[in-house]
């Protein structure tokens, strides 16, 4: 009663009118690809994968779940995730590499993967975070992420009066700029609040070492991926030159990805996106390699709210998880679409326990904002 009789995909979208931006390119829409995998039983379970960019993302998702991942997934037993897993990554990486797109592939599986343990939950009456030898924790803290690259002391006050005990601002829109957005957020919390940094790889190594003065002056406890293209080379150059922590992982796919940045003395903090990166299967594999080498884990998390729901479960069971990245820009794509959304009270949040992702989708909701449905191909 496990067999996988179906797979179907719907493209949510809706707009964003609050200037939300990072180095490379302004983000006018909130979009999510929402996976849903189906079996014989009559339950449901649902993934994400993530289509922040580029703007056309969204068609090339269509075209690999619907071609690459569904057909894989037909007619299996939706119990086996972790053997699912290592055939879409074993069937499909090899395109991606040829594609030259390892990132969409990845993308892709994340989706499909995120179901299954929402599957597994489901029909086990749990959450997932009790299926793998039980939670660690019921609370984890927050940071509010995406300060800027305007009115950043005005959205950072506005963060410490919602109780917020960590701020992130986003960085590489000039020096000028970058230096009046660190001043101005460091004035706003206060010497009490902790502020992270975020460049999304806008500086080569010379312009970050020439950043770090800056950094330190405000107080910044990590910088995430400072220098273009995320090399290790760089990063740890950096790290030599100036003692930086650095934090990365949203753009590394797969475990195997991570074990070099878990090893190097430069990154302090690795930050898996489960809707990027391969799932909760891979999620589960970088907080492994982060115990070993005695990093902390702080995921990246900017899509809907089924992605939200996958990094708390994640959170409740993976002793490296230290805290989660809280969106606090314009998204209508995640709290609108969960029924009793999880809030940040004082810089702490309560982890959800429903069967499944531990969240309720509200349907309608849903339905509002989905712009293409689309189904597996018949399988025979």
């Amino acid at each position: 009663m496990t067999r996988i009789v179906d797979a179907r995909l719907r493209v949510l979208r809706a707009p964003v009118n609050d200037g939300i931006a990072m180095s490379f390119s302004p983000l006018r829409d909130r979009s999510i690809v929402l996976v849903e995998v189906s079996t014989e039983d009559g339950l449901t379970g649902r993934g994400e994968s993530w289509i922040n960019y580029p703007p056309w993302a969204a068609e090339e998702r269509v075209a690999t779940l619907r071609d690459g991942v569904f057909p894989l997934l037909l007619g299996e037993d939706a119990t086996r995730i972790s053997a699912l897993h290592r055939r879409l990554c074993a069937r499909l990486d090899p395109l991606g590499r040829q594609w030259g797109a390892p990132g969409p592939i990845r993308q892709a599986i994340s989706g499909a993967d995120l179901a299954l343990w929402d599957l597994a939950g489901l029909r086990a009456g749990a959450a997932v975070s009790t299926l793998a030898g039980g939670r660690v924790r019921d609370r984890i803290p927050v940071y509010a992420s995406s300060l800027g690259p305007e009115d950043v002391g005005e959205k950072a006050h506005e963060c410490v009066e919602a109780g917020h005990t960590a701020v992130k601002v986003k960085l590489g829109f000039g020096r000028a700029k970058d230096e009046r957005n660190l001043a101005q957020a460091r004035e706003a919390v206060g010497p009490g609040v902790t502020l992270y940094a975020d460049a999304n790889q806008a500086w080569d190594v010379a312009e970050a070492v020439a950043m770090a003065p800056l950094l330190r002056d405000a107080g910044v406890e990590w910088i995430e991926e400072p220098v273009r293209g995320n090399p290790l080379a760089g990063l740890e150059e950096l790290h030599r030159r100036t003692g930086l922590p650095i934090a990365t992982g949203e753009n590394l796919y797969g475990a195997g990805e991570f074990r070099d940045f878990a090893a190097s003395p430069a990154i302090a903090v690795l930050q898996p996106d489960l809707a990027k990166t391969g799932g909760l299967t891979e999620a589960l594999a970088v907080c492994a390699l982060a115990e070993a080498h005695g990093k902390s884990v702080l995921p990246h998390l900017y899509g809907g709210a089924v992605a939200f729901a996958a990094t708390l479960q994640l959170a409740a069971m993976a002793e490296a998880v230290a805290g989660i990245e809280y969106d606090v820009r314009d998204n209508p794509l995640r709290d609108p679409l969960l029924a009793g959304p999880p809030v940040p009270e004082r810089g702490m949040l309560d982890l959800p326990g429903l069967p499944g992702l531990g969240v309720r989708l509200d349907e309608q909701a849903v339905a509002a904002v989905t712009e293409t449905e689309v189904a597996a191909p018949s399988h025979t």
